[in-house]
């Protein structure tokens, strides 16, 4: 059975600043493909939209992507929380699974990269919350967890999201017939009050600080947050999430409009995740957007990054100067578990 849960009447909150990080090779489709990292035919894969993606060296880290990204953001008004979210239970944890096995001793397998997170940054006052189970809608879970801190904590300013994952070394580099990235996210979610903040950035880094080609500066005001989770889907085979994809989406889109007490004539601009372009050109239809306010425009160049594509399109749109002050924008993800988020953010101009 599937169950559904949103909270459009909460205090809203604003996202004050945005970064992401990839993976540092990248390498095209068709390498990937001939490397045997992938399932599906190159061609098939490039006629979806896809042209390269970022992999991880073997020594380099999920924790290292990470703090990549939450080093590119305004930190010096601190921290109150840090929402730390992982799609692969493995990255969970920053020990030497060596030293597990050779000591027996779980402690080992309980090295929380959200408290070194917070070692190293020296954001010594926040609390920790690890999040986990959502696929790749994590970050979409935690800009809501962070919404709801805020309201439930009248002292708390301020909540750091995080989402950073990598495969481990041999996996395929295919999910669901898309091609994936390494990647990690980050952003400061503030009371309306907060610092502003605007995301940037491309390539294979991305920071929040400078306004895109327009000249403004933009924060990004939490509206609605909603989630359909159906756990007797979590074993679907990849065609069968396809499948379900245009049928939960659609459902998805509308509930959480209906819930803002909006329409889908009311959205400017839906940014969704780097999945197979051709099904969100269905889905438009089926929602009635036209597709031309469909940003995936990172697509192409680097992928499905798990749980960072809302934030790196975001990003790029933002970087593109085609936001305006009081535009509404969608940010809609699909994930394991089975799980759909979506979150609709209002766009403000701050003081630069």
């Amino acid at each position: 059975m599937a169950t559904e849960s949103g909270e459009p009447h909460m205090r809203h909150s604003s996202i004050s600043g945005m970064a992401y990080s990839l993976g540092t090779t990248r390498l095209r489709v068709e390498e990937s493909a001939e490397a045997g990292r992938l399932r599906s035919p190159a061609a098939d894969l490039v006629s979806a939209g896809f042209g390269s993606h970022y992999i991880c060296r073997p020594e380099e880290t999920a924790y290292e992507l990470a703090a990549a990204a939450v080093r590119e953001l305004p930190l010096s008004g601190g921290v109150d929380a840090i929402v730390y979210n992982t799609c692969l239970p493995g990255n969970g944890n920053t020990g030497d699974p060596a030293l597990w096995e050779r000591t027996r001793d779980v402690k080992h397998l309980m090295d929380f990269p959200a408290s070194r997170l917070q070692a190293d940054f020296a954001l010594s006052s926040a609390v920790v919350f690890g999040l986990g189970q959502q696929g790749c809608t994590g970050m979409l879970g935690a800009l809501r967890l962070a919404n709801a801190l805020l309201a439930a904590e009248p002292d708390w300013g301020t909540v750091l999201c995080v989402t950073s994952d990598r495969f481990p070394d041999g996996a395929l580099y295919e999910q669901s017939y898309n091609v994936i990235s390494d990647g990690a996210a980050a952003c400061l979610v503030s009371r309306d009050q907060g610092e502003p903040g605007n995301p940037g950035g491309s390539g294979s880094s991305g920071a929040s600080g400078d306004p895109g080609v327009s000249g403004k500066s933009l924060g990004y005001r939490i509206v609605a947050s909603h989630q359909i989770t159906n756990g007797g889907l979590h074993s679907a085979s990849d065609d069968e999430t396809v499948g379900l994809f245009f049928s939960y989406v659609p459902r998805l889109v509308r509930q959480t409009v209906e819930k803002a007490g909006l329409t889908t004539a009311d959205i400017d601009w839906v940014i969704p995740q780097n999945t197979n372009g051709n099904a969100w050109k269905i889905a438009a239809r089926l929602l009635g957007f036209p597709e031309e306010r469909i940003c995936q425009s990172t697509l192409s160049d680097i992928g499905h990054a798990i749980s960072a594509d809302n934030v790196i399109n975001l990003s790029a749109l933002a970087d593109s100067g085609a936001i305006e002050p009081g535009q509404r924008l969608l940010l809609v993800m699909a994930g394991h578990g089975l799980n759909w988020q979506a979150t609709i953010l209002e766009a403000t101009e701050t003081a630069p």
